[in-house]
């Protein structure tokens, strides 16, 4: 296709976009949404993005994403759980039938979160977790929309990296909650196809692939080797050299099925896949995760620095969306592969807090099989693993979707039909679990009407307030 016909229909989407836009704003009544900057620290500002839900004494839940650098605005809110997708057409699977919901870019330089400096970017999780600190004390004490939230149910979920975030945040607030610091209602955290002990993920490729006809036993063997080699590494304290094999190892994958996707191993020739690149990745790209690839795809870019940029007005002229991505991770090189199940194993044993794990049946990057391998780590592991395991249904066709097995206030979900972005490949199971989890098995709003977006809130999205 030419150059020309690609800025046609570049244009024609545009135009669609700008169309769907004057008919929101010019519809209903007005919606409750809103967005800010936070100065977390000197030269770090971060950016969120709250909607709030019609639903009747909904929680709220914050939605972290991967990377690191990953932006949960842009593909947490348009591609996964938001009230519209990239399309801007309304979402019946989001997550606003049940939550309210914070979407932040973190850590700073995510998404529109941007630092003056690339020197005030974020090192570790440990940092991540004190600026995250300053986001929630801001929002809960200082913002005039957000202190009425102080006594509401609060949850965080996340994906990925945003795992590892979320481990790391949840026990700094919690500390922070009973020093009395801010006030805040935390209730739990569920950790989505996350990055939690990041070895016990990469060993398990090879045989996860291999048990689904992906990789021949040659391809095992090197893949185990691959991996292997990044076990040593991180034996040795090596974390850096530990990320650059983790991206050589993925290297390996690819090249030994043919490309498969990361992220859903179903979705052969999807976007996320690398394969028509294998052998071709430059050496700047095999420093980044295929996590950004996705998260930074053209429409979705072309989405948030254009009709959202200029629906929120605060961006400052000199940011761009998902701008220093790339940067984001490279300053995280070392910290990437360092577990944090011990943080986990924390929270379960020394806090009221619930804490979920799911997993999607079909992801790769970080399958269920490396997920069970952390899991069973856990002091209470021992009498988790008696629990019974029971089925969920999907809410549409009644068959059954997924399993849950629960332990005093550890429970697991695994997702079936979805990979690593659970919410977009089975939206109805995984809005179920988020209901289980707020409200429990009887709520009334388990039962909600899966069409409500149709009817009202969704006339009035680009609507809001800053």
């Amino acid at each position: 296709m030419s150059t020309l016909s690609n800025y046609e229909g570049l244009f024609k989407w545009l135009t669609c976009v700008c169309i769907l836009l004057s008919v929101s704003l010019s519809c209903g009544q007005q919606t409750s949404q809103y967005w800010a900057y936070v100065d977390v620290r000197e030269k770090a500002h971060m950016f969120y993005w709250l909607y709030e839900s019609p639903a009747t004494d909904a929680p709220l839940i914050m939605w972290l994403q991967g990377g690191p650098g990953g932006s949960s605005t842009g593909f947490g809110n348009f591609e996964e759980l938001g009230p519209l997708d990239i399309d801007l057409k309304p979402r019946n699977t989001t997550w606003l039938s049940a939550a309210s919901l914070l979407f932040v870019d973190n850590p700073v330089g995510t998404g529109f979160s941007y630092v003056d400096t690339l020197d005030a970017l974020t090192t570790d999780v440990n940092m991540i977790a004190d600026d995250m600190l300053v986001l929630l004390k801001s929002f809960f004490k200082e913002s005039k929309w957000g202190t009425k939230y102080q006594h509401t149910p609060f949850y965080i979920f996340c994906e990925s990296y945003g795992g590892k975030m979320t481990a790391a945040i949840s026990e700094v607030l919690y500390k922070a909650i009973d020093r009395e610091e801010l006030h805040c209602n935390f209730k739990g955290l569920a950790l989505g196809d996350s990055w939690i002990s990041p070895i016990d993920s990469m060993l398990s490729w090879g045989p996860y692939l291999h048990t689904n006809s992906i990789v021949d036993k040659q391809g095992l063997t090197r893949i185990n080797a691959s991996a292997n080699k990044a076990l040593r590494y991180i034996q040795s304290s090596q974390w850096t050299t530990a990320t650059d094999q983790f991206n050589i190892c993925e290297g390996v994958v690819e090249e030994t099925s043919n490309g498969v996707n990361f992220y859903n191993i179903l979705k052969w020739g999807s976007e996320e896949s690398q394969g028509s690149n294998v052998g071709k990745r430059s050496k700047k790209h095999m420093l980044e995760p295929r996590i950004l690839n996705v998260l930074q795809a053209d429409k979705l870019t072309v989405l948030m620095n254009g009709p959202i940029r200029e629906k929120l007005k605060i961006i400052p002229s000199q940011v761009q969306w998902g701008g220093q991505s790339g940067e984001v991770f490279q300053h995280m090189k070392e910290d990437f592969m360092k577990p944090v199940v011990d943080v986990v194993n924390r929270l379960i044993e020394k806090t009221s807090l619930q804490v979920v794990v799911y997993t999607g049946q079909l992801d790769l990057i970080c399958c269920t099989p490396g997920t069970e391998k952390w899991v069973e780590s856990l002091d209470i592991y021992p009498h988790f693993l008696t629990s019974k395991r029971t089925t969920i249904p999907d809410p549409v066709t009644g068959l059954t979707s997924g399993y849950v097995k629960t332990y005093k206030n550890f429970s697991m979900y695994w997702i079936l039909g979805a990979g690593h972005m659970a919410p977009q490949d089975n939206g109805h199971t995984v809005l179920a679990m988020v209901k289980r989890v707020t409200y429990g098995h009887n709520s009334k709003s388990m039962n909600m009407d899966s069409n409500w977006m149709n009817k009202e809130w969704n006339k009035n999205v680009f609507k809001g307030s800053n």
